[in-house]
C-alpha cells in the first residue's frame, strides 16, 4: 500500500491532468516548502530527561499563514505529516478561506505522560518552533490527541516568549481564552450540513436514508447524533474494535452507545452485553460493505482500498476522516458510480470555524453562536456549489473536482506573488 504522500501526489496528478496547468505550479505543489524537525527535551517527574521528536511540516502559503494541526502520538510519521499538509493546503482553498497548509507531530504516546509532563513537552515543541509560529505565519490546531487543554499551554507559551497576548497563534483553544464553543463539533457539523444539502437535491426525506458511520470518536459520534436527531437511520457505527449493525431495520441511538462505550472503552461487545435480537455484533469490514445510502468514514486513512471497494454498496460516501478512501478505491468506486464527497470537502468545518475563531481573536471580538453557526452553513454550501460547478465544467468526479478547484486557485496566487 502506498505511503499517504504518495496518494495525495497521485491525487494531485489527477486534478494536473485535467486543467492546462502552468508546469511551475505543479514543480512548486509536488513538496512542502519547509519541514522543521526538533529533539524537545522533557524533565520527567521521576527526573529523568527524555527527548521527544517533533515535527512541523508546512507545504505552502500562497493564499495566507500556514494552518494545521499538531498531533500526539507515537507513530507520528514524516510521511504522513507532509500528506495531512498538503491536503490542509487544498482544503483550505477548496472553501477558499485565506490559508496556505501545514501540519504538526510529537512522537509520544501522551497516556504514558502525567499531566505535568505533557505541559511540559507542548511548552517545549512551542518554544523550539516559535520562530517558525505565529498568527500571521502558521497558526496550529489541535489534532490526534491534542485538545483545547493543550492548545492553551502552547498559545500562553507563545505570548510568553512574544511578550505579549498572542490569542491568534493558536486555534482550538477553551472558550475561556479565546476559542469558539461551536469548535468541538465543527467538523461534524459541516459534513453534516453538507448531507443535508444532498438529501435536499435528491428530493429525500431523513428517515428513507439509512447511514452507517465508521469510527466514533469525536467526529463521529457527533455526526451520528445529528443524523439521529435529524431522522436519518442510523443501522451501523463502528469503533476501532468492533461494529454494532442493525439486524431488523431497527435504529441505533448514538447517544446509547456512547454512554456504553464511554464506560467499557469500546462498543465491541455491545450486542453481547444487550443481547438485543434487534443488533448484531461485526466488524469494521463489516460495515464498510453494510446496505445503506450513506456511508461516513471518520476513522483513519486508507480504509477503503482497491480490496474492498468492490463490495461497498453505498450510494453516497462522506469523509470525515483523512484519507479514508486510496486512489485505486476512487477508480473503483467511480466506476460504480458511487458519490464520494471527498474529505478536503467534507471535514472542511474544523478548519472553516478555526478560521472564525482565529479572525476573532484578531479582532478582539467575539460574534454569537448563530453567527458562527450561519457562517459556517454559507462556507460549507457555497463551496459545495463551487465544486458541483467545477466538476460538471470538466466532466469529472467530486474528489478531482475539488483538486482542480484548489490547485487553480493557489495557482492563480502564485502567480499574483510573482512565484511563477
Amino acid at each position: 500500500m502506498k505511503n499517504p504522500f504518495e496518494n495525495a501526489m497521485t491525487q494531485l496528478k489527477k486534478a494536473v491532468k485535467i486543467i492546462d496547468l502552468d508546469e511551475s505550479v505543479f514543480v512548486l505543489l509536488r513538496q512542502p516548502q519547509q519541514i522543521h524537525e526538533v529533539s524537545i527535551p522533557v524533565k520527567m517527574d521521576n527526573s529523568s530527561l527524555k527527548t521527544f521528536r517533533g515535527y512541523r511540516v508546512q507545504y505552502n502559503n500562497a493564499r495566507g499563514p500556514y494552518k494545521g494541526g499538531i498531533r500526539f502520538h507515537p507513530q507520528v510519521d514524516i510521511e504522513e505529516v507532509k500528506a495531512l499538509s498538503f491536503w490542509m493546503a487544498i482544503k483550505c482553498a477548496v472553501v477558499n478561506l485565506p490559508y496556505g497548509g501545514g501540519k504538526g507531530g510529537v512522537e509520544v504516546n501522551p497516556q504514558e505522560l502525567s499531566e505535568s509532563e505533557l505541559e511540559k513537552l507542548a511548552r517545549g515543541y512551542v518554544e523550539k518552533m516559535y520562530r517558525q509560529l505565529g498568527p500571521d505565519r502558521d497558526i496550529p490546531a489541535p489534532d490526534v490527541y491534542t485538545n483545547p487543554k493543550i492548545m492553551g499551554w502552547m498559545m500562553d507559551e507563545y505570548s510568553q516568549l512574544a511578550g505579549k497576548v498572542a490569542k491568534g497563534s493558536f486555534t482550538g483553544k477553551a472558550v475561556e481564552i479565546g476559542g469558539i464553543k461551536a469548535r468541538e463539533s465543527a467538523t461534524a457539523k459541516g459534513g453534516f450540513i453538507l448531507l443535508e444539502k444532498m438529501r435536499e437535491d435528491l428530493g429525500k426525506n431523513a428517515s428513507e436514508m439509512k447511514v452507517a458511520i465508521q469510527g466514533f470518536g469525536n467526529a463521529g459520534y457527533i455526526f451520528a447524533n445529528f443524523a439521529y436527531e435529524a431522522g436519518y437511520q442510523i443501522v451501523g457505527i463502528s469503533d476501532s474494535r468492533g461494529a454494532v449493525l442493525s439486524k431488523n431495520s431497527e435504529l441505533i441511538n448514538p447517544q446509547e452507545l456512547f454512554d456504553y462505550k464511554r464506560k467499557k472503552g469500546s462498543i465491541e461487545n455491545f450486542c453481547e452485553d444487550y443481547k438485543d435480537k434487534n443488533f448484531i455484533a461485526g466488524s469494521n469490514e463489516d460495515l464498510l460493505t453494510m446496505e445503506c445510502d450513506i456511508l461516513v468514514p471518520a476513522a483513519i486513512e486508507n480504509q477503503i482500498t482497491e480490496d474492498n471497494a468492490d463490495g461497498v454498496k453505498a450510494e453516497i460516501i462522506l469523509e470525515l476522516a483523512n484519507g479514508p478512501v486510496t486512489p485505486e478505491a476512487d477508480d473503483i468506486l467511480s466506476k460504480k458510480n458511487i458519490t464520494v464527497v471527498p474529505d478536503v470537502l467534507a471535514n472542511a468545518g474544523g478548519v472553516t470555524v478555526s478560521y472564525f475563531e482565529w479572525v476573532q481573536n484578531l479582532q478582539n471580538f467575539v460574534w454569537s453562536d448563530e453567527e458562527n453557526d450561519e457562517r459556517l452553513r454559507s462556507i460549507m454550501i457555497g463551496a459545495y456549489d463551487d465544486v458541483l460547478v467545477c466538476a460538471e465544467k470538466y466532466e469529472t468526479n467530486y474528489r478531482e473536482a475539488c483538486f482542480v478547484l484548489a490547485v487553480e486557485r493557489i495557482g492563480e496566487a502564485m502567480k499574483g506573488r510573482g512565484w511563477v
